[in-house]
């Protein structure tokens, strides 16, 4: 048995499977502490743990921490000259007409800053050696008088040359075993020194609550019978064994959204579709993200409250319109949606729990999109009334009435989505128009065909089980561990073979590593290298297969990267300008075992009909069970229902089910 566990803002998601068989369990997260939602979806869907021989699992902890500012005490170690490095960041305003502005705070503060005596150029070579005793001498002084609960590294061009980090470690670890020491070395071995600084203490700064939260999630699972693999879902849509998240904890930062995409991928792959955005809507937020020739879109850095962190991530982009977003007037009376969330606790008001601020859920419960008796496949119980009281107060305020409210507010909540898919698309040159809208999540199937409609996609393909596809994918994914080194190289006669040799290198030490987490055959190795026209301030990525490399030369690197460059900025230099190599980066990963495709026993009921409230007016639906749809098509307006989401399928548009369990819903009712 393989199990996916994913917590979420408001709901944990559970998929198990054993053979052919998949069990579905959706249960409210608990965000005070996350492993007990997990603990109770595992009680909850009846798993025996004592066969599990797979245990995958992701969560919001770490970004958790960073938002609420509840990570370690961090002792941040950087070369003198240096300290301020944290505070001047970037020359950058992200508010410009804001004469109040404020750079983002970092998580280390200046006092707990902390200069050494060493230097080393761009090149690796040592200008100020270390002096180990006179560093010793002042971390036994400084841990003698102040407790902290871990330790940052990050000293000048380290990249180039790691071995001072590795020393300050090793002192750290004699003189204070037990306090976990984190060296930008071992995070990001590239060259920018405010990012890698920033990514070093912040990972060294989520690194104990991690390791806290998974040895007491690991505990309990032994104690429950446990005694498979435990993995954990990274940031760049693979997983590792959780013991080898210890050293670069902040890969974990967005384990859930990538797990989606990744279910998203596999699914939607299975009819034939590459080219997708994947749309998924939870509680909390909507995250999208856009995948070519079925690679999601990876990047290079990503940012946290503002701090920017210089790890592989899913390129997604996250707006705050999720099922429990609120609902409410900014100060010149326009309707808004998020980025407040009624979060899991209390959660929305027609949950019951104390929530009295109107949400999405709310808004759909009024506009009839969800029904009462179905919600969670009838498992648990919301009342129409409380979300009715909710949405009163902000509908009087604006002088309509509480159905014309909730209908605006989930046109709201479209644009917002919109607005968010236009970001991963066409202000990247790229139109949706090309691709499948992929939507899950609990909410995500419901907004999708208004969603395609204003970015005239024509075709949306909904997985089953949609509302806990991102369990799916935790199961569905690769073991994945990326490393990156920067190292200038001019593309110039011979640097072929630098490179190939340089990439031999890592990949021996990728090789090394996954031995050391149990894991010895079946290694894919991808490449890519940072270029740029000599005299630019940013680079382009350009991707290599492992074939490709072993013919590579300097025409095919020259005229690989004129084009990845064209792609981008529409335009490519003369032959004659130089070009250098800035950074390698090396992908080594392990397919899963094969999984059975995706399915899930929804309860049967006769088909019926609805009314619902859509664009300003009601309409009458269907109203059938994911269940009752087959092959044929069927033409909107559609509400389809399952245990873990809502599909509607409006007025134009019409839904059929494929041989893999896809509902393939169109706009003219143009099928496969």
């Amino acid at each position: 048995m393989r199990v996916g566990i994913e917590v979420g803002g408001t709901f944990t998601d559970l998929i198990a499977i054993d053979g052919d068989e998949v069990r579905i369990t959706k249960v409210p997260s608990t965000p005070s502490a996350p492993h007990k939602g997990a603990l109770d979806a595992l009680e909850s869907g009846e798993i025996a743990l004592g066969v599990v021989d797979d245990l995958v699992h992701g969560s919001t902890v770490a970004t958790n921490a960073i938002l609420e500012r509840k990570g370690a005490r961090v002792v941040f170690l950087v070369t003198r000259g240096f300290k301020d490095l944290l505070l001047l960041q970037r020359h950058n305003r992200r508010e410009i007409y804001d004469l109040a502005y404020n750079k983002p705070r970092a998580v280390v503060e200046r006092k707990n800053v902390f200069e050494i005596d060493e230097r080393v150029d761009a090149e690796g070579e040592v200008v100020v050696p270390l002096k180990e005793s006179v560093v010793s001498d002042m971390l036994r002084e400084l841990f003698a008088t102040q407790e902290f609960d871990s330790v940052a590294i990050c000293f000048l061009n380290s990249y180039a040359y790691p071995s001072h980090e590795r020393r300050i470690a090793g002192i750290v670890s004699q003189i204070n075993p037990d306090i976990p020491v984190t060296c930008s070395c071992d995070v990001t071995r590239e060259f920018r020194e405010y990012e890698r600084a920033s990514t070093t203490t912040l990972s060294a700064y989520v690194r104990p609550v991690i390791e806290r939260y998974l040895s007491s999630f690991d505990t309990e699972l032994s104690q429950r019978g446990f005694q498979g693999r435990f993995s954990i879902m990274q940031s760049s849509g693979g997983r590792l064994p959780a013991s080898g998240m210890s050293d670069n904890a902040i890969t974990s930062l967005f384990s859930g959204p990538a797990a989606g995409v990744i279910g998203a991928v596999r699914q939607a792959g299975l009819s034939g579709y590459k080219n997708l955005i994947t749309l998924d809507m939870g509680g909390t937020s909507t995250d999208v993200c856009l995948v070519m020739d079925g690679k999601p879109s990876l990047s290079t850095e990503t940012e946290v409250d503002g701090l920017p962190i210089r790890t592989p991530v899913l390129d997604i982009v996250t707006v705050g319109a999720g099922g429990g977003s609120l609902i409410w007037r900014d100060d010149g009376g326009m309707l808004r949606v998020g980025p407040e969330s009624a979060g899991a606790e209390p959660g929305p008001a027609c949950y019951g729990r104390g929530g009295t601020l109107p949400t999405i859920t709310d808004a759909h419960m009024i506009r009839g999109t969800v029904r009462a008796e179905a919600f969670l496949g009838g498992r648990m119980e919301v009342d129409s009334a409380l979300a009715e009281t909710a949405l009163s107060s902000v509908a009087n305020d604006m002088g309509i009435d509480e159905q014309s409210l909730a209908d605006a507010a989930v046109r709201v909540a479209d644009n917002n989505i919109v607005r968010a898919i236009q970001l991963v698309s066409t202000e990247r040159g790229l139109d949706p128009r090309d691709c499948v809208l992929v939507p899950f999540g609990g909410a995500g199937p419901l907004h999708a065909a208004r969603v395609a409609e204003e970015l005239s996609i024509a075709t949306l393909c909904v997985p089953p089980a949609a509302g806990v596809l991102s369990a799916y994918g935790l199961l569905a994914s690769d073991y994945v561990r990326y490393s990156s080194i920067t190292q200038r190289l001019r593309l110039e006669s011979g640097a072929a073979n630098q490179i190939r040799a340089l990439f031999e290198h890592m990949k021996a030490e990728a090789v090394s590593m996954f031995a050391e987490l149990g894991i010895t055959t079946g290694l894919v190795f991808t490449h890519v290298l940072e270029m740029r026209y000599v005299g630019q301030a940013f680079e382009v990525s350009v991707s290599f297969d492992t074939p490709e490399m072993a013919t590579l030369d300097e025409t095919t690197l020259r005229s690989s990267f004129d084009a990845a460059h064209h792609r981008i900025f529409e335009f490519a230099e003369s032959s004659a300008n130089r070009v250098e190599i800035v950074s390698f980066r090396l992908g080594a990963s392990v397919p899963p075992e094969s999984l059975p495709s995706l399915h899930a026993s929804e309860p049967d009921t006769p088909p019926g009909s609805t009314q619902l409230f859509d664009r300003g007016q009601g309409v009458g639906a269907q109203l059938l069970n994911r269940l009752h749809m087959d092959a044929t098509p069927r033409t909107g307006p559609l509400l389809i229902e399952d245990e873990t989401s809502t599909i509607y399928v409006p007025d134009g548009w019409s839904a059929c089910l494929d041989e893999h369990q896809n509902l393939i819903i169109t706009s003219g009712g143009a099928h496969k």
